[in-house]
């Protein structure tokens, strides 16, 4: 049952990308060689919606094929007018999917930073593209600077129109080899890393109406990508909080104060992870 599960999975999710991608590309051309604002501002609006109708499919059939006990807990009052800034933790590439079915039709399409060779991914890599999601590249020396000007430019784009811009502080899935390698002083958590939030900051500061704190747990092990595929996804436990805008890591010239910033991420990383202690217990039956 599990192998005709992984196949029925793997056509509905390549029809899926497939029909929304060819549905992207005349927009998305029409974005790239009609330098006007007002037609721009219209293009992202159909490709935004479209994206949505793209997640909507997916969570329809993620609960079609998995027996999952959600254990949702979110504020009322979120809205697809404002912008907001979502930090959280990242265990699997479900995450992904967890977060788009959790915030679809409540805030404004989710962004988040990729990683620059994640572009040449068929399909999606075009339409990560034409969404406008910042690529970051991760190289040192004098081309980071570059790296990080060039995602400072995306996050620009995104002053024009309510946007949701999601950020994994500890910058790759979690794994306990990765947590000894580092020498995590967490359980459940990688070391935050600031450079992505501080950049959301400095370039969007004053845009976001809060921070949305998003703790993800899966009480019965952790899902691949593969697991979902087959239904075994058992249980998802996701909490979110809002929180005020930590302005307070940028000076009076708007530069960020890593100092302040790492305060802040530390703060709230060992929150998170007590938080994930707990939430960690399967729910009773």
């Amino acid at each position: 049952m599990a192998l005709v599960k992984m196949l029925a999975s793997s056509l509905f999710f390549v029809l899926n990308t497939t029909w929304v991608f060819l549905l992207m590309i005349p927009v998305a051309l029409v974005k790239l060689l009609v330098p006007v604002a007002a037609v721009r501002k219209v293009c992202n609006l159909v490709l935004n919606g479209m994206a949505n109708r793209y997640n909507i499919f997916n969570a329809w059939w993620v609960d079609c094929i998995n027996p999952v006990q959600w254990r949702i807990e979110r504020p009322a009052d979120l809205s697809e007018k404002d912008w907001y800034l979502l930090v959280c933790n990242h265990q699997s590439w479900v995450d992904i999917l967890v977060l788009q079915s959790t915030f679809n039709g409540r805030v404004p399409f989710l962004k988040f930073f990729i990683k620059y060779e994640l572009i040449y991914i068929p399909m999606l890599g075009f339409a990560w593209w034409a969404l406008d999601f910042p690529f970051m590249r991760r190289r040192g020396g004098a081309s980071a600077k570059k790296d990080l000007e060039v995602a400072r430019q995306a996050c620009e784009k995104f002053r024009h129109m309510p946007t949701s811009v999601i950020n994994f502080l500890e910058g790759t899935r979690f794994t306990l080899d990765k947590q000894r390698e580092q020498k995590s002083p967490y359980q459940h958590l990688l070391k935050p890393k600031i450079g992505g939030i501080g950049m959301a900051l400095e370039t969007m500061g004053d845009m976001f109406t809060n921070v949305l704190d998003v703790t993800i747990a899966y009480p019965q092990g952790t899902p691949s990508f593969t697991d979902l595929m087959a239904g075994r996804m058992r249980e998802v436990v996701v909490q979110i909080r809002k929180l005020p805008v930590p302005l307070e890591a940028l000076n009076a010239e708007g530069v960020l104060d890593r100092h302040a910033m790492q305060a802040w991420t530390t703060a709230l990383w060992q929150e998170k992870d007590q938080q994930l202690a707990q939430l960690m217990q399967p729910a009773e039956k």
